[in-house]
C-alpha cells in the first residue's frame, strides 16, 4: 500500500499580471525581447488570424522544433490543468499499466474545491491504466493525487515535477501543486507547455492516452440484497474538444491530443498536437479575453490553420529547446535520438513514413481508434540529433477514425 501525510489546502492564489513583462531572462528559443507578435510574414505566407484574443500564444513544429510564431510566449500565466502534461511526462515511466492500488482516504487529502473529478471512490481498487485514463480525459485531480499518493506523496512530486521542467529547460515554470489548480507562485508559459507536450509525445503511453476519446471508467462496487457484489462501469470523454468535438466546435483534422485546463485563475488553457500533409504542429493557447464558448479551442484551430497553410513558408522566430541531457549528448561524435523510456529511436537515411498498424486497444474498445491512418512520422537521418535542435518524435499517434 502506498501512504502520505495529507497535504494542507493551497492559499487562494494571486492574480496574474494585467501585462507581460517587458523582458525576460535566461529565455531559451526565442529572443530576449520581442514585439507582442513576432513579425513571421514572409516569402508569400499567410497573415496570422486578426481575431485572436488569447494572452499568450505560440506554434511550432513538433518534429524540428521550429517556432513559426508566438505572442507573448514566455509570459508567466496561471497553467491549470495543461500542467498535467508535466505531471504525466514525469510520473508515467512509474508504473507497469496493470499495477493495482486501493485507494486510502488519505490518498484524496488536499484535493482543492471545485476540482475536476473522474469520480474515484475511496477503499476502490484501480489500476495505474484506469488513473491515468482519468487524467487524461477527465482531468481528474481525484485521480492526480492518487498517482501523487503512490508516488510517495504532493511534495514528492511537485519536487521531481521541479525537477524535470528545469531539465525540460522549462525555464518559465514554478510548480505548487501537481494537478494545476490554483496556488500563489504557480506559473508556466506557451513555451513551457509546448516543450511539456513534445516531450510527453515521446512517450508511447502518454500519446495513447492524450488520443483516447472516450472509455468506460470502473465505479463503485455495490452489493445487492443476497450480498453479491458487483462493480460496474461507466463511460467517460475526453475534455479536449478539438479531439471530441462539441455542439460549436468540430473535431480537427489530424488531432492527436493533447490537454486542456481552466481555472478561474488561468481562464482556459490548451495545448495541442495535429498532424497534416505529413508536418506536425504544436499550438498552444492561454487564456483569450473573447468571453464566448470553447473559444481556447476556436482560437487553437484558427492557428493550426495558419501554421499547416505557413509551414515552410516562413523563417521560423525561434525554436523548442532540447532537454539539457539531450542537447549534452547531441554534442557526442555518435548521440543518437532517444525515443520512449526504455528504449531508442533510430532510422536508416532516406527512411520514409509507412502504413500504420492497428493500433491495440487496451481501453475496452471504446474511444481508441481502430488503426494509425497516416503512418508513422519519418526518423531523422541516423537518429541524430541536428544543430541541438531536432527532436523526431517516435511514432506519433495520429489522428484516426472515431467509432
Amino acid at each position: 500500500m502506498h501512504k502520505r501525510q495529507p497535504a494542507p489546502p493551497p492559499s487562494p492564489p494571486a492574480s496574474p499580471p494585467a501585462t507581460p513583462p517587458a523582458r525576460s531572462t535566461c529565455v531559451p528559443g526565442l529572443p530576449r525581447r520581442a514585439p507582442p507578435t513576432l513579425d513571421i510574414e514572409a516569402g508569400g505566407a499567410p497573415v496570422l488570424p486578426k481575431d485572436l484574443t488569447a494572452r499568450s500564444w505560440i506554434v511550432a513544429d513538433a518534429e524540428t522544433g521550429d517556432v513559426l510564431a508566438a505572442h507573448n510566449a514566455h509570459w508567466r500565466l496561471a497553467p491549470a490543468s495543461t500542467l498535467k502534461m508535466l505531471f504525466a511526462d514525469t510520473l508515467l515511466p512509474k508504473w507497469p499499466k496493470s499495477t493495482k492500488h486501493e485507494v486510502a482516504p488519505s490518498d484524496l487529502a488536499g484535493v482543492g474545491a471545485g476540482s475536476s473529478m473522474v469520480g474515484i471512490k475511496e477503499k476502490e481498487t484501480y489500476t495505474v491504466h484506469d488513473l491515468w485514463l482519468g487524467v487524461f480525459l477527465r482531468s481528474g485531480n481525484d485521480a492526480v493525487h492518487v498517482l501523487s499518493a503512490m508516488n510517495g506523496g504532493v511534495p514528492k512530486t511537485v519536487a521531481e515535477m521541479n525537477a524535470h521542467a528545469e531539465e525540460l529547460q522549462a525555464l518559465d515554470t514554478t510548480v505548487v501543486t501537481p494537478d494545476g489548480y490554483d496556488a500563489p507562485g504557480q506559473v508556466s508559459s506557451a513555451y513551457d507547455l509546448t516543450l511539456f507536450a513534445r516531450s510527453g509525445l515521446q512517450k508511447k503511453d502518454f500519446r495513447e492516452y492524450a488520443s483516447t476519446v472516450r472509455t468506460k471508467f470502473p465505479g463503485e462496487t455495490k452489493k445487492d440484497k443476497k450480498g453479491k457484489t458487483s462493480r460496474e462501469s461507466f463511460e467517460i470523454q475526453n475534455t479536449n474538444r478539438l479531439l471530441a468535438g462539441d455542439s460549436d466546435v468540430e473535431v480537427y483534422p489530424g488531432i492527436a491530443g493533447v490537454k486542456n485546463g481552466h481555472t478561474t485563475n488561468a481562464g482556459n488553457t490548451f495545448t495541442g498536437v495535429a498532424e497534416q500533409g505529413g508536418k506536425v504542429l504544436l499550438v498552444t493557447v492561454m487564456n483569450p479575453a473573447k468571453d464566448e464558448h470553447n473559444e481556447v479551442y476556436k482560437e487553437t484551430a484558427r492557428l493550426f490553420d495558419w501554421g499547416f497553410a505557413a509551414a515552410g513558408k516562413v523563417k521560423p522566430v525561434g525554436e523548442l529547446v532540447p532537454p539539457r541531457s539531450a542537447a549534452q549528448a547531441s554534442a557526442q561524435p555518435d548521440a543518437s535520438a532517444s525515443g520512449e523510456a526504455g528504449g531508442t529511436g533510430k532510422a536508416a537515411a532516406g527512411t520514409r513514413p509507412v502504413a500504420g498498424a492497428p493500433a491495440s486497444d487496451s481501453s475496452g474498445g471504446i474511444g481508441v481508434a481502430a488503426g494509425i491512418t497516416a503512418g508513422v512520422l519519418v526518423l531523422l537521418a541516423g537518429g541524430a540529433w541536428l544543430i541541438n535542435r531536432r527532436w523526431p518524435l517516435p511514432d506519433l499517434v495520429r489522428r484516426r477514425t472515431r467509432p
